[in-house]
């Protein structure tokens, strides 16, 4: 039986409307072996003269399909069959930074919340451009979803915006997109400054607060802003150092580690030293984890809900919805400071 006939028993169904039935006919075909990946899909213009149905509905089913990749279109040559897994809703394609604990958890959260039939392949660009521009080339127009953690660099917009505003979310960083695209992202700045203010008594025992805080790394920028105007407002002794040197510690200082690669150091050169955390030095951390909570008492962060975001992010995804959300930065205090 081909797919026309397929479709054509289809049509006998009226709930189904005349897009529906095209989708169906085609996952038949599928699903039954009269299509297999590698085959073509009759033109429009032949679906048009052999069915009947207005163009614009052959057109939709057509991105339907491409959408849940089962399709992908060839420039000048047609529309293609490229997965025969008919269970899938819809491709999702997830581009983050790298694999750093905090985007495991949003990434396991966004897995769980999403359910199983939505497929999702994972990409890192690694802070950098030309990577990241390469990876959007190499996967434009071929999922339904793109979920995308950009790098906060103006020049890359039109990049973002060649995706259309319906298939694109923008996660993590904000990035000042047209308005009909949707993000659920972070704020750093202000943010960050709030939560230094909610540790200012704690702050204040101390001699000097650091900020190790490396300028080429992908932390925000906007974290040594909110560091300088909060040691300016409250004159406060603070120093900011972009690499840690081993025996550099003193006793009666305070160590903000923007990054858990100087955190690690931190902590290793305190079970050196036997300097005690939290007492004879202060250590605050960005970016919660599992691992914070037990390591040496537990460490103070200021850390975004990566949950909260995967879980929101899910949700536009799953509902096709539009969404403009900034997620709360949260004190988590423990026993550092």
């Amino acid at each position: 039986m081909s797919l026309i006939a397929q479709i054509n028993q289809l049509k006998e169904n009226s709930i189904l409307s005349k897009h529906e039935q095209l989708v169906q006919g085609v996952i038949r075909s599928i699903d039954m072996g009269i299509l297999a990946r590698g085959d073509k899909l009759p033109s429009i213009n032949a679906m048009v003269s052999e069915l009947g149905y207005a163009r614009k509905t052959i057109v939709k089913a057509y991105e339907e399909l491409k959408d849940r990749g089962l399709v992908e279109s060839k420039k000048l040559k047609g529309y293609y069959i490229i997965s025969d897994e008919t269970n899938v809703t819809l491709r999702v394609a997830l581009l983050l930074f790298a694999f750093h604990h905090f985007q495991e958890d949003f990434y396991n959260t966004f897995r769980k919340d999403l359910g199983e039939r939505f497929h999702i392949d994972v990409f890192f660009h690694h802070n950098n451009p030309e990577m990241f521009k390469t990876i959007l080339s190499n996967i434009h127009g071929k999922y339904g979803k793109y979920v995308i953690a950009p790098i906060p660099d103006k020049n890359l917009i039109p990049v973002l915006e060649n995706i259309p505003p319906d298939k694109l979310l923008i996660i993590d960083r904000y990035l000042p997109v047209s308005q009909e695209y949707s993000y659920v992202a972070q704020e750093f700045e202000q943010s960050t400054y709030e939560r230094l203010e909610e540790l200012l008594p704690q702050i204040k025992k101390y001699k000097n607060i650091i900020l190790l805080f490396d300028p080429d790394s992908e932390v925000p920028k906007e974290i040594l802003d909110a560091f300088n105007r909060f040691v300016e407002t409250y004159g406060l002794q603070g120093i900011v150092k972009d690499k840690f040197i081993t025996g550099t510690l003193e006793k009666g200082d305070l160590y903000f580690c923007a990054s858990d690669a100087f955190l690690w150091k931190v902590l290793s050169e305190c079970h050196k030293t036997s300097l005690r955390v939290g007492k004879e030095i202060g250590v605050l951390s960005r970016d919660d984890h599992v691992v914070k909570e037990i390591v040496l008492g537990g460490i103070t962060t200021i850390s975004t809900d990566f949950n909260a975001m995967a879980k929101m992010a899910a949700d536009c995804v799953k509902q096709g919805s539009f969404v403009r959300s900034i997620i709360k930065t949260k004190l988590i205090k423990r026993g550092s400071l």
